[in-house]
């Protein structure tokens, strides 16, 4: 079992039933135990489904992306930023 919750930076997360503490990617470590529950699954894989699920409906219909497609894309990004300066 599986429980989903939110950090206080608004990121939505999931741990394992029974696990005192998760970080957070911002940095801050969460008590699981003193936070609100919001959905609890079944499998691992279901709760990265409604992590990412919950994330799109908080953030718009942003796709989650890879490293490698991040890195691509900040690659072009800096590419235009240097074309519009010309």
């Amino acid at each position: 079992m599986y429980v989903i919750f939110r950090c206080d930076c608004g990121r939505v997360l999931y741990a394992k039933k029974g696990v005192a503490t998760r970080k957070c990617p911002c940095g801050k470590t969460i008590k699981v135990k003193s936070r609100r529950i919001l959905q609890k699954v079944e499998t691992a894989e279901d709760a990265a489904y409604a992590v990412q699920k919950m994330q799109e409906e908080i953030y718009g219909d942003s796709m989650f992306s890879t490293a490698d497609e991040y890195k691509n894309n900040k690659f072009l990004n800096q590419l235009d930023r240097k074309m519009k300066k010309l």
